[in-house]
C-alpha cells in the first residue's frame, strides 16, 4: 500500500468515504422506517419492504451489521489517509490526516447522509436492503459472535436484549396521529374517526332525551287524546306506559299504526299486540358500548334508567349515530332556539340545554362531568336554590340567572369572563 501511486489512494479514499456514507445512511434510513407503513407495503408484496421487514425482525443484528461494516470502512480509510499524508508532509502529516479525515467523515460520511436518510427512509432503506440482506448471510457468524457478546454484556447490567418494543398503539396515540395526519386523511374523514374515539368519553346519559321531553302514549288517557298523540308525532317509535312514565310497557313502531287505527277508531287490543317490548339500559353505560349493544339487540331504542329503575329517558340508535356523523336527518319537531347571541358577546341561554351541546355550539369548555343541563351545572355550583339574578363563575365563564322557575334555572346570561383570552 505504501507504494501505491497517490492517485490510486485518493481514489481508494473517496470509495471507502462513499461506503462509510452507505452505512450511515442505511442504518438511519432502516431505523427511521414507518413500521405501520412497512406492514402495509409487506401485505402489497412490495419486495423492498419485505427486505427491509425481514432484516428489521432482529434489529440488534441490523445495527451489528451496518456497525461492522462502517467501522471497518473508517478504520480503513483512516488508515489510507496517513499513509497519503505522509507521502504528501512526511510524520506532521499524521496529525493533518487525523482533523481533516474526521472533518470529512463527519460531513460527507455521518450528518449529510443520515440528513437525507432521516428525510427520505423509504428510498434510502429499501435499496440498502438488497446490499444488507446478502451482506448479513455473508457476515453472519462474525454478527451472531458480536451480538453474543454484546447481549451477554446487557444481561450484566440488567437489560434485556430479547426484549422488543411495543408497537401497539393506544387510543390516545392513535387520535394524535389522526390529527396530524395532514391531507393523507381528508379533514371530513378525521372528524368521524375522531368522534368514534369520542364514544368512549360518552355515555348515553349525556345524550338522551331527557324525561320530561319525552313524547310517548300514556295508555291511561282516552282515545282520542292516544290517536291525539299519535297523529302529533314526529317519531318513528313512541313509547308507551300505565300510571305514569316510570312504567314503560311497550314501544310502538309508526309502521304499525295501520293495524291499530280501525275505521271505528283506536283498537287497544290491536295496540297493545303490536306493541314491542320495551329495552332497558343503565345509566352512563359509554356509547361505544351501546353502540355494540343495539347492534346485538337488534332495538334501535332504548330506555335509559338509574340504579333504582327510575326512568331518566331515552336513546335511540340515530343520536348516537349522530355523534359521529352529525346530524344527518332534519328534526320535523324543530324546537326554538336555546342559545341566543348578545351584542356584547354573551349568551342568553334555555338553562335545560345540555352542557355538551352549549360547548359544541359555542366551542366552549364547560364541565360535562357532572350536571348534563346547564340549569344542573348553575345549581351544582351555587350549592343552593337561589333567587333570579345571582351570579357565579365556572371556570373561566360567568353565567348570571336570569328566569328561575320552582328548583330549575329556565334562562340564563352566559359569557366568558373579562381579561381571559378566547382562543378560540
Amino acid at each position: 500500500m505504501n507504494e501505491a501511486p497517490l492517485g490510486l489512494l485518493f481514489s481508494i479514499l473517496a470509495a471507502l468515504i462513499v461506503l462509510s456514507g452507505f452505512f450511515s445512511s442505511a442504518e438511519t434510513g432502516m431505523m427511521s422506517l414507518n413500521r405501520y407503513r412497512l406492514k402495509h407495503l409487506q401485505k402489497n408484496n412490495h419486495r423492498g419492504a419485505i427486505r427491509a421487514g425481514r432484516l428489521l425482525e432482529r434489529p440488534d443484528r441490523l445495527i451489528g451489521l451496518i456497525l461492522i461494516g462502517n467501522n471497518l470502512v473508517n478504520i480503513f480509510a483512516s488508515a489510507v489517509a496517513t499513509i497519503i499524508a505522509i507521502k504528501l508532509w512526511g510524520d506532521n502529516g499524521i496529525f493533518i490526516a487525523t482533523g481533516v479525515l474526521t472533518l470529512v467523515i463527519l460531513i460527507f460520511a455521518e450528518v449529510t447522509p443520515k440528513t437525507i436518510a432521516a428525510l427520505y427512509p423509504e428510498k434510502i432503506a429499501f435499496p440498502a436492503s438488497l446490499i444488507l440482506y446478502p451482506l448479513m448471510i455473508i457476515f453472519y457468524p462474525v454478527v451472531a459472535l458480536v451480538n453474543a457478546v454484546t447481549n451477554g454484556l446487557l444481561k450484566m447490567l440488567g437489560f434485556d436484549p430479547n426484549k422488543q418494543n411495543d408497537e401497539h398503539v393506544s387510543s390516545e396515540e392513535l387520535r394524535t396521529i389522526v390529527t396530524h395526519a395532514g391531507q393523507l386523511i381528508p379533514a371530513r374523514h378525521r372528524e368521524l374517526l375522531l368522534n368514534i374515539f369520542d364514544l368512549e368519553q360518552v355515555s348515553v346519559d349525556d345524550i338522551m332525551v331527557p324525561r320530561n321531553e319525552v313524547y310517548g302514549i300514556d295508555l291511561d288517557d282516552s282515545d282520542a287524546d292516544i290517536l291525539l298523540r299519535i297523529q302529533s308525532s314526529a317519531h318513528t317509535r313512541l313509547p308507551l306506559w300505565r300510571d305514569g312514565i316510570n312504567n314503560i310497557v311497550g314501544v310502538l313502531h309508526m309502521r304499525n299504526i295501520s293495524r291499530v287505527i280501525t275505521s271505528q277508531g283506536l283498537d287497544r287490543l290491536a295496540l297493545e299486540r303490536e306493541m314491542e317490548k320495551p329495552y332497558f339500559i343503565p345509566e352512563s353505560t359509554p356509547l361505544h358500548t351501546q353502540l355494540l349493544n343495539f347492534q346485538k339487540k337488534k332495538k334501535p331504542l332504548a330506555v335509559v334508567v338509574d340504579e333504582y329503575g327510575e326512568v331518566l329517558g331515552l336513546v335511540a340508535l340515530e343520536d348516537i349515530l349522530e355523534e359521529i356523523v352529525g346530524e344527518f336527518t332534519s328534526n320535523m319537531a324543530e324546537t326554538a332556539e336555546s342559545i341566543f347571541p348578545q351584542r356584547d358577546g354573551s349568551y342568553i341561554i334555555d338553562g335545560t340545554e345540555s352542557v355538551r351541546d352549549i360547548n359544541k355550539s359555542l366551542d366552549w369548555s364547560l364541565p360535562t362531568n357532572g350536571p348534563k343541563t346547564l340549569s344542573g351545572l348553575i345549581l351544582e355550583h351555587l350549592e343552593s336554590f337561589p333567587d333570579a339574578n345571582a351570579g357565579l363563575s365556572i371556570g373561566d365563564y360567568r353565567l348570571e340567572i336570569l328566569a328561575l322557575e320552582g328548583n330549575v334555572v329556565q334562562a340564563a346570561r352566559a359569557q366568558l369572563a373579562k381579561g381571559v383570552p378566547d382562543e378560540h
